[in-house]
């Protein structure tokens, strides 16, 4: 079957769907011929024929134009009271709360990283944080105890993270070794140090 012959197949299909008369449902019902579209869909030929359709200039130009109306419409919808209601609604369930969260979490950083490189964004912020009330609010922050248990569970999972400890470890043994190597040194020139004085005294003991 060519890809004509099949957008000819779908297009019949749809029109004896909708057309069919009352007496005729039984031998046409709206399930069978929906998925016997779905069917034909799927196949490669089916996939092919949607890309055609999809790749001509009018069609592009009208899906371009469509666009513009979706995306007004749907920023009507979203700055209305209903929509502003219901995006409340639904921030207030917590798992879709975390789900939006984690989906956005990349990009946030990434704008933050963004702005922690502005100038304008760092003097502002430096101008945030010297103010009194800012700083007041921070200390009570600080010194809330919400605040001492979210940090005692930041350092505790810290502490147990596997890059961390090989962190430390790395850092421990570069450490030690430093003070083995000064040690080294300090016991080195102890001993020329006491040589030269034995030898000194032994000169001045012979006359």
């Amino acid at each position: 079957m060519t890809r004509k012959h099949l957008l000819l197949t779908l297009i019949f299909l749809f029109t004896i769907a909708g057309c069919a008369p009352k007496e005729q449902a039984g031998q046409m019902d709206y399930e069978e011929t929906k998925k016997m579209v779905v069917d034909i869909l799927k196949t490669d030929d089916g996939k092919k024929a949607i890309e055609e359709i999809m790749n001509q200039d009018p069609l592009k130009q009208s899906l371009v134009m469509d666009q513009k109306t979706v995306s007004d419409t749907i920023e009507k919808t979203l700055t209305s009271e209903k929509g502003a209601e219901f995006w409340k609604k639904t921030f207030e369930d917590p798992k879709f709360a975390e789900s939006f969260a984690k989906s956005l979490q990349t990009e946030h950083e990434k704008v933050i990283k963004d702005l922690m490189k502005d100038p304008d964004y760092q003097k502002m912020l430096i101008q945030v944080f010297q103010n009194p009330d800012m700083e007041k609010q921070m200390t009570t922050a600080v010194q809330g105890q919400e605040f001492r248990k979210h940090l005692q569970t930041v350092i505790t999972e810290t502490l147990s993270s596997p890059l961390y400890k090989n962190k430390m470890e790395e850092t421990l043994l570069k450490a030690a070794k430093e003070m083995e190597s000064a040690q080294g040194q300090g016991g080195g020139g102890g001993e020329q140090s006491s040589e030269q004085q034995g030898g000194g005294g032994g000169q001045q003991s012979g006359p």
